[in-house]
């Protein structure tokens, strides 16, 4: 039985056909679509984080919003890009955040993707330690953000503190015991997923990966979460492992999804570079009729691997569209391919 969320890039711009003309707007709509989809029984909220861009960027204020106005959804991010963070403040402003939901974030970090601007993380502050790629910098602040979220005290007290101390050696608070089990992390090659793994966290694989050997997107996606499972299991680790896979699936249901969407129907994967020296593969965007998108969905070997898919969408659409794409997923799609 798979979980269905859905995962929104949070555009905005001054544009005509937009709903989402300002940061505002985007803001306020996604505390509204997280309300709505929760009441339609979807099971996840998620947000991309883009730093320097008109797009989602500072996630705990938002997530906290959500967490305070529905009860049940999963409530998360698909990436934080941890150059940019200090992974001590980060616990904090998580574990808050987790506390304000009851538990209900599912947060997911990553080394980081291709930004708007040169090294965006330089201007935050941060630089790579001698010998460190950024790259490199990234998962180490991962595993400090890691750290961090276990609550063990770390911090030598001040023997003249303003208030009173416990004894030992103090933590960061508020501590939010479980969210340590609830990271996940964005891997766009099988090494990275496979030291997720070791580090016990879940699995998030997007819509895009570095291509390693020539073969269909899905087949490749499969592979890695294979692997990235195999390597769960020979950590030995006490929590069961999670995966999410990210797809645009549209199911064509009135001539307005037509009018939107249509033109993808035969669409397919496609290859492009990310990063200079890196090629990559691109999952195509599926988009047809219910009974053809059952057929397509059901030969997608990652969808199959995977226990929670995030239906990318069209946020700046609006509120009540946004509704209608999710709903038709969950009354066409999911019951026919079991995924509910």
């Amino acid at each position: 039985m798979k979980k269905i969320g859905f995962l929104s890039f949070g555009h905005w711009a001054n544009h005509p056909s937009y709903q989402t003309r300002t940061a505002v707007d985007t803001l306020l709509q996604s505390i509204d679509l997280a309300v709505a989809a929760e009441e339609i029984g979807l099971d996840g909220a998620y947000f991309r984080v883009h730093h320097f861009a008109t797009q989602l960027a500072s996630p705990f204020p938002l997530l906290s919003a959500i967490g305070a106005k529905t009860s049940k959804i999963e409530i998360g991010t698909g990436v934080i890009d941890m150059r940019y963070e200090n992974p001590l403040y980060m616990v904090e402003d998580a574990s808050a955040a987790d506390l304000i939901s009851g538990g209900r974030l599912q947060l997911g970090i990553s080394r980081g993707s291709p930004e708007q601007v040169i090294d965006g993380w330089r201007s935050f502050g941060y630089e790579p330690k001698e010998g460190e790629t950024d790259a490199d910098m990234g998962r180490r602040k991962a595993l400090e953000f890691l750290d961090g979220l276990k609550g063990e005290g770390f911090a030598e007290p001040n023997p003249y503190p303003m208030f009173p101390n416990p004894p030992g050696l103090l933590r960061l608070e508020p501590h939010s015991e479980g969210l340590r089990d609830r990271i996940w992390w964005g891997a766009a090659s099988n090494a990275t997923a496979i030291w997720a793994a070791e580090n016990g966290m879940h699995l998030q694989s997007s819509t895009l990966k570095y291509d390693e050997n020539g073969k269909p997107f899905h087949i490749q996606q499969a592979e890695q979460i294979r692997l990235y499972k195999e390597a769960w299991k020979k950590a030995g680790h006490e929590h069961q492992p999670r995966v999410s896979v990210s797809r645009s699936i549209f199911a064509l249901v009135n001539d307005q999804d037509k009018y939107y969407f249509g033109n993808q129907a035969k669409g397919s994967d496609s290859f492009g570079n990310i990063e200079r020296d890196k090629r990559a593969i691109f999952g195509k965007s599926y988009a047809a009729e219910p009974d053809k998108l059952i057929a397509e969905l059901a030969q997608d070997e990652a969808i199959q691997e995977a226990d929670t898919i995030l239906l990318t969408i069209p946020n700046t659409l609006g509120v009540d569209y946004n509704v209608h794409i999710l709903s038709s997923i969950l009354k066409y799609i999911a019951p026919e391919l079991g995924w509910r």
